[in-house]
């Protein structure tokens, strides 16, 4: 064990330990997590030991697990791991976590258990088993586990604050584990310093000679495993002139080396079934007598009950894969294959390590089992068994079709964006099949590729299908759904006719998803009203929706008709399975449709904070569209808050790469963010020109559903411009395409349209009419424009008391909004009605936002994050994410400092 000197005391780690032993008595107490941080042989498992030791001499249960190097790609083998000590306890959990557990782990059938469904699952389970004591969850080598098992246990760690159960880490630094973006509490620990490397050294080797011992120090650089190992019999001398020149971890190796080199040939048989095996179940598979001389030489433990085989360090495990032969490892894997049932995933993995050439049934098992990850709701691991099919295929269309389809779900799921020209290894040629046509224009499409060349690529190979013997399998369906997607992203009208012949020429019924993706999302202001209920009862079901990639396909669907709202928990979900490293496009997603929601909801601050997560998570992944989204929520906010600069730099960077490659609807939304900050700036006419790029020639052209988002600024634009003409024709088309019964947005638009346009005989009730639509104030922007035209109109019709009522209200939501150039104007209106008006834009700036402010008051008058929520329609976790931003401003850091210092801030002189 890596620097232990005498049981019980690990020198030069004071001050880890500490922390280690602190977190461990809080962690049995209230729950938490803690992640172990340092270099390969460092100490971090021996600290890992001594902090579960602790944790059992204070009477808590420890369960362990371990990732292992070579079955990284085994789908929640970690969780496997984690889960076999607790068969009671998930015996006693209820049937859905049950059912959760055992289809994640493969021993169950079943739909996959959406990840939240899984974490709580998991959360109930660990629950379970801390009732009785209290139960720390330790985990070596975070590096290595398979992804599936990373990201689960990546969520879990940040809820146990307050369960009682604790969770323990340990990554080692550099190796790029998504743990290492975790952002958890971490103990990191680094070498020994002179004086404890020297005290460790002479404890273990008092008999070594000085001149020995100095050579040591400078070689093992305060690495405890190298001062423990490399003066071992076996080891290299220490007055190796070569030793200094290569790094710690690979003299280490190299000691390991000569020790295993020096074992019998059947030893180092048993002890690569064990490295390769993974599972520690080899017994009684293995030979435990032929592994004695690798106990004796300090390379395994054999756990006397168990048997469970332990390496001592994980560089052991890799000095024995190392030193074997090719044939002995296909010869190893061959024997572990049979040792899994014939269908099962381990048994394809070990059978593809084995192969040496190319196997269609192989490839077939891999393939197979591909889909079962999948449906397990393990993407990257899927992707990772699919390309490995790829290799094994024989035939090069099989090749090509398994390779495009895992490099397509890379682009669509886990954010591996790659061009798939690069895997076709010159053995298929992208386009021959739909799998490598969808991977083609995925990547172009994710990259900003030109809108017309992907369209061109996904209707050739939906043509070659003709129609299909087997019906909608999954890569005809993702080739609709892209094809659909680029319609949308193009907005011209002959893309759409072209989808819709070849979808026709198909002859079947597409499935529910891409039916309503067809109408609510390609053609909403023409298709999507018979859709609604479908669509409706989808959403409702969404928080049982087990597959991200469905989950955002539904919000998608919706986002025209204004269903986001009910898609945002699960939104959230995603979003959050994104930030553990899983699937990293759907939370890229997810973060741009939740901004959209934001910014026509009121929520700015939140949408500017959506943004710039997902902006670092889309340059970090090259998704140029999608970064594009997001920057145009930051440029609405910009435009309706008055930062021109802002609009200018974000809108002028949109037109500049989707203008050559012809992708209307960004286009459509640089001009949308241009046409309300004309508005603001009382650039009328220059408004009306912007709207009139995505509403013209029709008002609602059913090419550019994106125009459903801006029918209230183009009458807007037109009746200030003094186009009377053209902006009751406008509000008659609104009428006439019935946009009115989509959704209570729209029917607010449809009858403020109505309104504004509205003759001098009319405009009360039509004005009336619209403000007292159902739900309106959940659109609090828009809403106020409404009321801030009518009190223009009262004032000028000699009803300034009338005009003031509504003007006020106006003002309150444009001031909260934080929309200083409709705030200005409205004061305005205000002293022309005779009512004085502060302009606080004058006087000394308030630190907080107005949507801050409003937080803050309510928060210090005793209410919950939920309960702010549901008073400005908003989530708890956008509540939480304001208050996170409001205490350094007042500088404050509890709750319980808010009502004095909104007190000090109101009264500065006090």
């Amino acid at each position: 064990m890596q620097g232990w000197v005498s049981p019980g005391r690990l020198v030069g780690r004071t001050r880890e330990l500490g922390l280690l032993y602190g977190f461990v008595e809080s962690a049995v107490a209230e729950g938490g997590a803690r992640l172990v941080v340092g270099e390969a042989g460092v100490g971090k498992t021996a600290l890992l030991g001594a902090a579960a030791a602790h944790a059992a001499e204070l009477g808590a249960r420890v369960l362990r697990a371990s990732g292992v190097e070579f079955e990284a790609e085994v789908s929640f083998a970690g969780l496997h791991q984690l889960i076999a000590p607790l068969s009671a306890e998930v015996a006693a959990i209820p049937p859905d976590s049950r059912r959760a557990v055992g289809v994640a782990m493969g021993v169950q059938e079943g739909p996959a258990p959406d990840q939240l469904a899984l974490t709580n699952a998991l959360l109930a389970l660990l629950s379970a088993a801390a009732t009785e004591s209290p139960l720390l969850v330790v985990v070596d080598d975070l590096q290595w586990l398979d992804r599936a098992s990373a990201t689960l246990f990546g969520i879990l760690a940040r809820r146990l604050d307050g369960t009682g159960v604790g969770f323990l880490g340990v990554v080692r630094a550099g190796e790029g584990s998504i743990f290492e973006d975790a952002g958890l509490p971490e103990i990191a620990v680094g070498p020994l310093d002179d004086d404890a490397a020297a005290e460790l050294l002479t404890e273990a080797f008092p008999e070594l000679p000085p001149r020995a011992v100095r050579r040591v120090l400078a070689d093992a650089q305060g690495n405890p495993l190298a001062l423990i190992e490399l003066p071992t019999p076996g080891g290299p001398a220490p007055a190796d002139p070569g030793l200094g020149r290569t790094p710690v971890g690979r003299r280490l190796r190299q000691t390991f080396a000569r020790r295993i080199e020096g074992l019998p040939a059947e030893t180092r048989t048993q002890l690569l079934l064990a490295a390769l095996d993974g599972t520690g179940e080899l017994f009684p598979a293995i030979s435990f007598g032929a592994l004695e001389p690798a106990e004796r030489a300090r390379l395994i433990r054999v756990h006397p009950v168990t048997r469970g085989v332990q390496f001592r360090h994980p560089l052991t495990r890799s000095a024995v894969v190392d030193l074997s032969t090719d044939q002995e490892r296909r010869e190893t894997h061959r024997r572990l294959a049979m040792r899994h049932p014939a269908d099962s995933e381990r048994r394809a993995w070990h059978l593809a390590e084995a192969a040496s050439a190319p196997d269609e049934q192989i490839a077939q098992l891999l393939e197979e089992a591909a889909m079962k990850t999948k449906g397990r709701g393990d993407p990257v691991g899927a992707i990772d068994l699919l390309l490995r099919a790829a290799e094994l295929s024989p035939g090069a269309d099989d090749h090509d079709r398994r390779a495009m389809f895992a490099t397509y779900l890379g682009a669509d799921v886990t954010g591996n964006l790659l061009d798939p020209r690069t895997l076709g290894a010159g053995r298929g040629v992208p386009g021959r099949s739909v799998e490598s046509a969808v991977a083609a224009a995925a990547y172009m499409v994710n990259s900003g590729g030109d809108i017309d060349t992907i369209h061109r690529v996904l209707l050739g190979a939906l043509r070659n299908v003709g129609q299909p013997a087997r019906g909608w399998d999954a890569p005809l369906s993702e080739i609709v759904y892209v094809l659909q997607a680029n319609c949308s992203f193009g907005s011209r009208a002959d893309l759409l006719d072209e989808y819709q012949a070849a979808l026709d020429g198909l002859g079947l019924e597409p499935p529910e998803i891409l039916t309503l993706l067809g109408s609510t999302f390609l053609q909403p202001a023409r298709l999507a009203a018979p859709s609604l209920p479908r669509l409706d009862e989808a959403i409702a079901g969404i928080g049982d929706q087990s597959d991200h990639v469905h989950a955002v396909r539904l919000a998608i669907a919706g986002m025209y008709v204004d269903r986001l709202a009910g898609c945002r928990n699960a939104l959230w979900r995603v979003v959050e399975h994104g930030r553990a490293g899983g699937a990293i496009a759907s939370a890229i997603k997810a973060f741009a449709l939740l901004g959209f929601d934001s910014v026509l909801s009121g929520d700015w601050d939140g949408a500017l904070t959506l943004a710039d997560e997902g902006l670092a998570f889309t340059a970090r992944h090259h998704y140029r569209l999608l970064g594009g989204f997001l920057h145009y929520d930051r440029a609405m906010v910009a435009a309706a808050r008055g930062d021109r600069a802002a609009v200018c730099r974000l809108t002028d960077d949109l037109v500049g790469w989707a203008a050559p490659n012809r992708i209307g609807f960004v286009l459509q939304l640089a001009a949308h963010a241009k046409a309300v900050d004309a508005l603001g700036h009382g650039e009328f006419e220059s408004a009306y020109r912007h709207a009139v790029e995505i509403c013209s020639p029709a008002t609602v052209p059913v090419h550019k559903p994106v125009a459903l988002w801006v029918l209230l600024d183009l009458v807007e634009a037109a009746v200030r411009a003094e186009r009377m003409t053209e902006a009751r024709a406008h509000a008659a088309d609104i009428q006439r395409a019935a946009v009115a019964d989509l959704s209570p947005r729209l029917a607010l638009i449809t009858a403020g349209a109505v309104a504004m346009t509205a003759r001098s005989t009319t405009f009360r009730d039509a004005f009336d009419t619209a403000l007292a639509t159902p739900g309106a104030n959940r659109w609090p922007f828009a809403h106020a424009r409404i009321q801030f035209a009518y009190g223009e109109r009262l004032r000028r019709a000699k009803s300034p008391s009338e005009a003031r009522r509504h003007l006020t209200d106006a003002l309150d939501t444009f001031e909260r909004l934080g929309a200083v150039p409709w705030a200005t104007r409205c004061r305005a209106e205000l002293r022309a009605s005779g009512l004085t008006v502060a302009d606080h834009a004058a006087e000394t700036p308030d630190p907080l936002t107005p949507q801050e402010r409003e937080i803050a008051d309510l928060a210090a008058a005793g209410l919950t994050n939920k309960q702010i929520g549901e008073r400005l329609y908003l989530s708890p976790r956008t509540i939480g994410a304001h208050l996170y931003r409001v205490f350094p401003k007042l500088g404050i850091s509890s709750r319980a400092a808010l009502r004095d210092a909104l007190e000090r801030l109101s009264s500065p002189t006090a």
